[in-house]
Formats: C-alpha cells, structure tokens, sequence
C-alpha cells in the first residue's frame, strides 16, 4: 500500500524501541515537507503493510515504502528516506554508492540498539513519542 501523495514514504519502525523512536523523531524535526509517514511495526497497519514478513523479519529493521509501493528494508532504505530529506542527499548518494558498507552499518546498529538505547532516559523518549505523534497520518 504506497503512501497517499506521491513523494511521500511510509516508514516502519519498531515502536517498542527507544532507540529506534529517537533517530526516527530526529529525522521527522527535518522533515519540513512533511514526507515521511512513521508507521511503528507494531500497530494493526504495521501489521497489515508487512503481513507477507514473518513477525521476526518485521522487527529485525526499518521498513520504507515508497510511493510506487516499493518496500525496502534495513540498509536498503537509509538512501531512500534521506533522498526525502532537502539536507540528505549527500547521505543518500553515499549510501546508494557503497550498499555493502551501508548495510553493514545498519545491521550493527541494529543489533546493539538496545545497548544504544540505554543512556536515553525518560526526556529524551517522551520528546521521540511528541515529535513521532505530531507526524502520524
């Protein structure tokens, strides 16, 4: 299911990480245009958008659709959002020109998350679920 305007993007996150909600709020304080719809892998329309991914694959990294419907997923989708972004094409063309090494960062990342995700206390996650919440359609 593509987004509802044609530049936008859905991207799922894991809502049960603070980690996670973090940088994805981070990214929506730039999102001035209002592209990205964050859509957390765990609501019934995370559900509905992945229900051809098994629960583990849905959870194991970010997922964009963009608006032809195109699903990418972990690395795969880091050039995709920051092509959304006015400031983050030199990030997407970098990680369209080095997918190996954009990938490999992903993943380790995404495996210490939870680690990463410690130091953020309370503050730093209720301002993630404010800004997340401000941009959900």
């Amino acid at each position: 299911m593509p987004p509802h305007n044609m530049d936008d993007l859905i991207v799922l996150y894991d809502g049960d990480c603070g980690f996670c909600r973090v940088m994805l709020a981070m990214l929506l304080t730039r999102d001035r245009a209002n592209r990205i719809d964050p859509v957390s892998i765990q609501s019934a329309r995370g559900e509905e958008l992945l229900i051809d991914m098994t629960r583990h694959d849905r959870l194991k990294s970010l997922h964009v659709i963009d608006a032809e419907g195109a699903l990418y997923s972990g690395g795969a989708g880091i050039h995709v959002v920051f092509d959304a972004l006015p400031w983050g094409m030199l990030i997407a063309r970098v990680a369209r020109r080095f997918p190996k090494a954009t990938s490999s960062a992903y993943e380790w990342v995404a495996k210490h998350r939870v680690l990463l995700g410690r130091p953020l206390k309370a503050r730093p996650r209720e301002w993630a679920a404010r800004v997340i919440a401000d941009h959900e359609r």
